[in-house]
């Protein structure tokens, strides 16, 4: 691709890093801001800005929040004795989006991938097994994605906590096995968080 001038080409390289985004989109989404009033590409800029400097991480469930603690965590209608085990953010936004759940989260910030490199040490398994060993929370719900990750990251979880006197269940299969739980339309995911199982069933299924 033959650019006219090195700011375009800048511009388009940089935009082209962003995970889906291909040159030619890039190149779309470069011209278009040029074509936008100025303030619209400063206000864009100013937000991204604020965005990587001023997001903070929940100091309870690791959700993505403008506080210490998120919105969710300080809702005191939210049901804390029901923690929903998730990926990242996309799957909180998800499930919220159901209306259908009313506990409180953790967000792990991956799955357990050796292939990836990413062991339990790098997620945030430990904070949830001292939240369990210190009777915080009586169901913890995996609402990992159906997936081999997701379930070998559910089954590890799982043995950390079995000694401790809580209920344990998975999401119900609605959700296609290799399925992303950001992919699931609002109805399929808001049944499968209502319909529940036990989660020793679903290692015996």
């Amino acid at each position: 691709m033959d650019f006219s001038s090195k700011l375009l080409e800048n511009a388009v390289n940089e935009v082209s890093r962003l995970p889906g985004i291909g040159k030619r989109t890039a190149l779309r989404l470069v011209l278009h801001l040029l074509r936008q009033p100025a303030d619209n590409t400063k206000f864009l800029s100013e937000a991204l800005l604020h965005l990587r400097n001023d997001v903070k991480t929940c100091e309870k469930c690791h959700n993505i929040s403008d506080t210490l603690l998120c919105d969710i965590c300080q809702n005191p209608r939210r049901n804390s004795d029901i923690v929903c085990v998730v990926e990242d953010i996309r799957d909180v936004m998800a499930i919220e989006s159901t209306s259908q759940f009313k506990g409180l989260y953790h967000v792990l910030g991956g799955k357990i991938s050796p292939i990836e490199g990413i062991g339990p040490q790098e997620l945030k398994i430990e904070s949830l097994v001292n939240k369990v060993e210190n009777a915080e929370i009586k169901e913890l719900i995996f609402a990992l994605s159906s997936t081999m990750e997701g379930d070998t990251t559910n089954f590890y979880i799982f043995k950390q906590i079995e000694k401790f006197d809580i209920t344990t269940s998975t999401i119900a299969r609605g959700i296609s096995v290799g399925d992303e739980l950001e992919y699931a339309d609002e109805v399929t995911l808001g049944r499968s968080i209502v319909n529940r199982i036990p989660f020793e069933q679903s290692i015996k299924g």
